[in-house]
């Protein structure tokens, strides 16, 4: 058993992967002109990188560039390529396309357990890496198309584990709300997860152990929790505690946070940040249901599939594209702002960026911005569409 695992987990299953997809690993040019970035890449225009990118480049490994068949492709550009769904993508910036995609191509809530399910199967991940402190493949052999997450432990892979949670939650909540056959979406979940499954294969960032303990653990917690499903939103929908608990709960897990004492590590602020955009939008649904403004498609449920006309994907498109430009600007405004007051409040100089990676104001600050954002997707977008006409079929 503990030789399986073994195999499982070795970098060079990972390698081997990667070289059936036609990435493979050289040496790095360290004294071409210009070669002083990663992977021997000139510094891109427009200034330094921000205190995000600039987190984790002590860990990088050693500089390596990438060589695909035909060779006038760079392993990143074909990551970028790769048809992967937004949870694919890591950190905030998946998360800010990803929640725009919550409004579908015909409008109304998401089944509820999905932000949820998110959230929670996102903490215990995180949690458990840092518990478990099991290593990413090694480089060489592998290949590394991301270096962001690089400083963080491997096992579980909480892409794998988000991208089960909720390709399966919204598959077994949907059929109360919309009418389709669940053949066709039981295969629709299976390719979603598996595409980023597999993509974490391919960007060299877990190994297979990781991968299938991350969907497996997701598959678990879905089982042993959906009997509970309904019962905990109507809770999380009526009860007049619930945005106290909803804040007062995520932000008690963000500091308590277990994250590496002589490790600098992202997974403290990626937590927060998951954490953060949940409490905001239980707080968003709730308010929209004490409002009675929940946004429901008209007529009796479960629906009818919308049909995919042109007209309904370029009002999708819309929403899809209008959302992101408002957490956008919720995120910047949100994140300006907090950071001043705890400059402020602590006594920071504004030049001093590596501050911001301080328990005191990394969690505050992140926590503050993703909330504004969970909260502004959950109760302001859809009344920007209705504003805006672009909302479709629903009861306001």
């Amino acid at each position: 058993m503990l030789q399986r695992l073994s195999y499982l987990q070795d970098s060079e299953l990972v390698a081997r992967f990667q070289r059936r997809c036609g990435l493979v690993l050289v040496e790095a040019a360290r004294s071409e002109p210009g070669g002083g970035g990663p992977r021997g890449a000139p510094p891109e225009e427009g200034g330094p990188e921000t205190p995000e990118e600039k987190e984790n480049s002590e860990y990088k490994e050693n500089s390596v560039s990438l060589s695909r068949r035909p060779p006038s492709l760079r392993g990143e550009e074909l990551a970028a390529a790769l048809p992967v769904p937004a949870v694919g993508r890591p950190g905030p910036r998946g998360l800010l396309h990803h929640l725009p995609a919550l409004h579908p191509v015909e409008p109304g809530p998401v089944p509820m357990p999905t932000p949820h399910q998110h959230v929670d199967l996102m903490y215990v991940g995180q949690v458990m890496k840092d518990v478990l402190k099991l290593p990413r493949p090694l480089s060489p052999p592998v290949v590394k198309l991301e270096t962001r997450v690089d400083a963080e432990y491997g096992l579980p892979s909480t892409h794998a584990m988000a991208a089960t949670a909720i390709s399966f939650t919204v598959l077994l909540s949907a059929p109360s709300r919309i009418q389709f056959q669940f053949e066709v979406g039981l295969l629709i979940a299976l390719t979603l997860s598996s595409l980023v499954c597999l993509s974490r294969l391919y960007t060299g960032m877990h190994s297979v152990l990781d991968v299938v303990c991350g969907a497996l653990i997701s598959a678990a917690i879905l089982f042993l929790t959906f009997p509970y499903w309904e019962a905990f939103d109507r809770l999380q929908l009526t009860s007049a505690a619930s945005p106290l608990a909803a804040v007062s709960l995520t932000l008690l897990l963000s500091y308590t946070y277990p994250a590496p004492p002589h490790r600098r590590s992202t997974t403290r602020g990626d937590t927060t940040t998951i954490l953060g955009a949940g409490a905001g939008s239980s707080v968003g649904y709730w308010a929209n249901q004490q409002l009675g403004r929940t946004f429901e498609p008209r007529g009796p449920l479960p629906a009818a599939l919308p049909a995919l006309t042109a007209g309904a994907l370029a009002l999708g498109g819309a929403r899809f594209l209008v959302g992101v430009a408002a957490l956008l600007g919720t995120r910047q405004v949100a994140k300006t702002l907090s950071l001043r007051a705890l400059y402020r409040w602590y006594g920071v100089p504004r030049a001093d960026a590596g501050a911001r990676r301080r328990r005191e104001i990394e969690v505050p600050y992140k926590f503050a911005t993703y909330a504004a954002v969970g909260l502004v997707n959950s109760m302001l977008v859809n009344r920007l569409f209705l504003l805006l006409g672009i909302l479709g079929t629903v009861n306001v």
